[in-house]
């Protein structure tokens, strides 16, 4: 949920002043949305809402990955855990790389984690351009936080040396007639995400249409 915080709103219109020519140029559309997440308690009271379980189906989007036990599956944007403390309660039990760019978060996470005696959780400190994975995973899984991820082609180029083999990227984000959640420019279609996903080395996978308010697909490496 919180992974990416570099620039989003910092674009606006410039004069143009190269051979000769003068004038306002169209402002670049951002690539990303922006948004700190760093009060791992106002988070819990919306991420960890009982409420979000209707319509984030999270035991049916586990059961999807298919995870056998022995894997290891990175929760990249963990925030408060939402998905982190279900995949380590999961049957298969793989360990959990509980990843997120605000240090208050992944704090929050070691704590409910130790709270709750879930030890196959690892919580990571991830940086805006990885996700500082300890260890190759054999499932990356982004939820609600592809739209936070400035420079994705570089981010997920990145991120397939993280892969162990047959490694895949599952990720679910609202879609654009999605009754909540990000600005509409921040929604994408499924074309959008596999057209993206290609020009970082992907191919897609899997789809899957069971959630009322998300996209859910999963690449791998295309070779």
């Amino acid at each position: 949920m919180s992974l990416i915080r570099v620039a989003l709103a910092g674009v606006v219109a410039a004069a143009a002043v190269a051979l000769g020519q003068t004038g306002p140029q169209a402002p670049a559309r951002p690539d990303h949305m922006e948004h700190r997440f760093d009060n791992p308690e106002a988070s819990a009271q919306a991420f960890d809402d009982p409420a979000r379980d209707a319509w984030q189906l999270p035991d049916r989007v586990t059961a999807a990955l298919g995870l056998k036990p022995g894997q290891t599956v990175a929760d990249i944007g963990a925030g408060t855990g939402y998905f982190s403390v279900r995949l380590a309660r999961s049957a298969a039990a793989p360990k959990v790389f509980a990843a997120d760019i605000e240090p208050a978060m992944v704090k929050y996470v070691q704590d409910r984690a130790a709270r709750e005696g879930l030890k196959n959780i690892v919580a990571v400190l991830a940086a805006a351009d990885t996700p500082n994975l300890p260890e190759p995973v054999d499932v990356a899984l982004i939820v609600d936080t592809y739209h936070h991820i400035g420079g994705r082609e570089a981010y997920f180029r990145t991120l397939v040396k993280s892969l162990k083999p047959g490694g895949r990227v599952a990720i679910v984000d609202f879609r654009p007639d999605s009754p909540e959640g990000p600005p509409k420019e921040f929604r994408f279609s499924p074309e959008q995400f596999a057209s993206e996903m290609a020009q970082a080395g992907y191919k897609l996978a899997a789809q899957y249409d069971f959630l009322p308010r998300q996209n859910f697909l999963i690449f791998e490496p295309a070779r």
